[in-house]
């Protein structure tokens, strides 16, 4: 059964591709021990190790202003993956934890392309040089990410693979973005990562979190895309 185009949300029409006209985001990737990142995936997915016994998880936060899901943030806690037994399959990203804090655009995630969406209490602060985004759930500290903002780089529209599960069978949808007022450093120069003391937190440090230095950091001040139909992997 093929899955539609548009979608009735809380009353409201959502017509595929959704389309992010412009957003900050921000994000920190590290690299971290593969097996026990594979504890927090689908066994339908397989981590893809970057080194030995290694792979790379990346946390994002993004404030989106404009965006057919609305005027909301978000946090991501995202892994590379592919469909497990498939080696020659497409790289592409498994987000295992999404918190957003708007329910429209939590419902709209969910339904549409299984998303792990849930509302909870983010709150972003800037600075001239810097961003950050603290995450709060069920009254708890789950974690404060601060990552260096600037730059005037530009990036053309690029397609990217995600990976979901809806209704327990494994999806892929793509995912296209561009931007201006980018800038990558590698290494963790400015990027701060506090854990609080939420399970969620300690499934993190369970990882190697906060002490992991990052790869690298990334920022774009005025990110745009948009995310297309799910179909089956």
């Amino acid at each position: 059964m093929s899955l539609p185009d548009t979608y009735e949300i809380q009353g409201r029409n959502v017509s595929l591709p959704a389309v992010v006209r412009d957003a900050s985001s921000g994000t920190a990737m590290y690299m971290v021990d593969a097996g026990a990142a594979q504890h927090l995936v689908p066994e339908a997915f397989e981590v893809v190790e970057a080194a030995p016994g290694q792979t790379q998880v990346t946390l994002i936060i993004v404030d989106y202003r404009d965006n057919d899901l609305g005027d909301y943030d978000e946090v991501g806690i995202v892994f590379f993956v592919r469909p497990a037994g498939k080696p020659d399959a497409e790289l592409g990203s498994y987000i295992y934890k999404l918190p957003v804090n708007q329910s429209f655009t939590c419902e709209a995630g969910c339904k549409i392309w299984g998303f792990p969406k849930s509302v909870e209490d983010l709150e972003f602060q800037y600075t001239e040089n810097s961003a950050s985004c603290k995450l709060t759930m069920s009254g708890q500290h789950v974690l404060t990410l601060t990552v260096p903002r600037g730059g005037d780089g530009e990036s053309a529209d690029s397609a990217a693979t995600g990976y979901t599960l809806i209704e327990g069978v494994p999806h892929q949808n793509e995912f296209v973005r561009g931007g201006t007022g980018e800038q990558t450093i590698p290494g963790g120069e400015g990027v701060v990562l506090e854990l609080g003391d939420h399970p969620l937190a300690d499934e993190l440090r369970a990882l190697g979190l906060p002490t992991a230095t990052p790869l690298l950091s990334a920022w774009t001040e005025h990110m745009r895309g948009s995310f297309g139909k799910s179909e089956k992997a």
